[in-house]
């Protein structure tokens, strides 16, 4: 459920830098704001996959791996998305923390599909 709703809030925000914030936004503000709302979806895809692969049962780590893609997209896009159309400048220390929370939520998710195929072989 999370997953296919911040898909829905990633295609209206996607929308809304293409439709609304175009001649707003300088074209590197608008091109950070884009790199936001590609991430938040590439997220939000794979949160729709974890939650349909419940039935491979991947297990405790897979959790993890959801919650690390949540909070990671809060803080990776949502950082990007006050630096441009809030000009919150002090927020960009906070992009880097949820690009590691992305990256750490895939190993895990990783490690969730290794510790499954052992499991299953």
């Amino acid at each position: 459920m999370i997953g296919a709703l911040s898909a829905a809030i990633a295609v209206g925000l996607g929308a809304f830098g293409a439709h609304g914030l175009r001649g707003v936004l300088t074209p590197e503000m608008l091109a950070v704001f884009e790199t936001g709302v590609r991430y938040q979806m590439y997220h939000a895809l794979a949160l729709v996959a974890l939650g349909l692969a419940g039935s491979v049962r991947l297990g405790r780590l897979a959790q993890v791996a959801g919650g690390l893609f949540v909070a990671g997209s809060v803080c990776f896009s949502g950082s990007l998305y006050l630096l441009t159309l809030a000009g919150t400048k002090g927020i960009g220390l906070v992009t880097p923390l949820g690009g590691v929370m992305l990256i750490a939520g895939w190993l895990v998710l990783a490690g969730a599909a290794l510790k499954a195929g052992r499991t299953n072989a």
